[in-house]
């Protein structure tokens, strides 16, 4: 039992001191990546740094989360002004049509009815019905004139 030497009492002490040491500094770099703080960002923002992602930090999301909130808000009601406009958009084409629908048949109506009342149509219809008393006049129409009190 007395083989035990100064030597390997050192040793086991350098080796514990070594694993002290070591345990610290793990502990500290634990303690280092679970800090949320992260590094401030260089005064320069470059295009590769905003292409990578670095400028998105948890500091500058939380500093700036209502503005971010703001800009998704606008987004929705942009995008569903969009939709909106689209479909009175369709309405408004579909109601166009239909009006274009009714002038034409408005149209062709009044056509038809113009051609019924021609004077020559309405003799044609007078002379095929034999029951009608009307007939054309022989004589042209008298002038009647009316004295006035001047």
């Amino acid at each position: 039992m007395s083989d035990i030497t100064n030597e390997d009492i050192k040793k086991e002490k350098d080796t514990v001191t070594e694993q002290k040491s070591e345990e610290q500094h793990l502990k500290a770099a634990i303690r280092e990546q679970a800090i949320e703080d992260e590094k401030p960002l260089s005064s320069g923002s470059t295009l590769r740094k905003i292409l990578v992602g670095e400028f998105l930090t948890a500091k500058m999301l939380k500093e700036q989360i209502w503005v971010i909130v703001i800009i998704v808000f606008f987004t929705l009601i942009y995008v569903s002004n969009r939709y909106s406009c689209q479909k009175d958009m369709l309405e408004i084409n579909e109601l166009n049509d239909k009006l274009k629908d009714a002038k034409y048949r408005a149209l062709a109506s009044s056509s038809e009815l113009t051609e019924l009342c021609r004077e020559s149509n309405v003799l044609e219809m007078l002379k095929n019905n034999k029951d009608s008393i009307l007939q054309i006049p022989n004589q042209p129409p008298y002038i009647i004139k009316v004295p006035t009190n001047e």
